[in-house]
């Protein structure tokens, strides 16, 4: 006898995804909140971005072992490239070969709804150097760093990738808490 398989609509789907994302968020804030309340401000936030550069790298190790290391949908409400509407980031790769990330809006990031509905956003922004230390872990010599994020104020996020400099490489390697500078922006 055949088992059922039950399909569950893609709206549904999306919508349970995005409620995973609220509550890494909140995960992140509750850690985030511990640090800084255990360790005062400076140190709490140092501590938390070198958490966040562990986590880069766990993630780029795990991603050896599985076909994917980011989910196709759910973090955010929709991309735009190129002045059309994504909800999958797949549907992207699949009109393009070479994509220029520097030209993707990344609109409404799940994340980023939690931290400015709990006023957030200071904590918050520090989740963002994932997109930094994901991309360093995978290639010390390139970095994902944002032009435009959310909660600083952008009405969407976008990122760029650049070369690294050799004191990047090198704070990252060592997790010193200068390489925060490697993504301006969230200063």
């Amino acid at each position: 006898m055949k088992e059922k398989q039950e399909v569950v609509p893609f709206e549904e789907a999306f919508q349970q995804v995005q409620v995973s994302f609220s509550r890494l968020a909140l995960l992140h804030l509750g850690f985030s909140k511990v640090l800084v309340d255990q360790f005062g401000e400076e140190q709490g936030k140092e501590l938390i971005v070198r958490s966040i550069m562990e986590y880069g790298r766990l993630i780029e190790e795990y991603s050896k072992h599985t076909d994917q290391d980011h989910p196709f949908y759910g973090i955010h409400d929709k991309y735009v490239y190129k002045g059309e509407e994504f909800l999958d980031t797949r549907d992207i790769f699949s009109e393009e070969e070479e994509i220029d990330f520097s030209s993707l809006e990344i609109h409404d990031c799940s994340l980023a709804k939690v931290f400015n509905l709990l006023k957030e956003e200071e904590l918050g922004k520090l989740y963002c150097y994932i997109d930094a230390a994901h991309s360093m872990a995978n290639d010390s010599s390139n970095k994902a760093i944002h032009t435009k994020n959310i909660l600083c104020g952008d009405s969407y996020c976008q990122i760029k990738t650049e070369i690294t400099t050799e004191k990047e490489r090198k704070n990252f390697k060592e997790s010193d808490k200068n390489w925060k500078y490697v993504d301006p922006i969230l200063i």
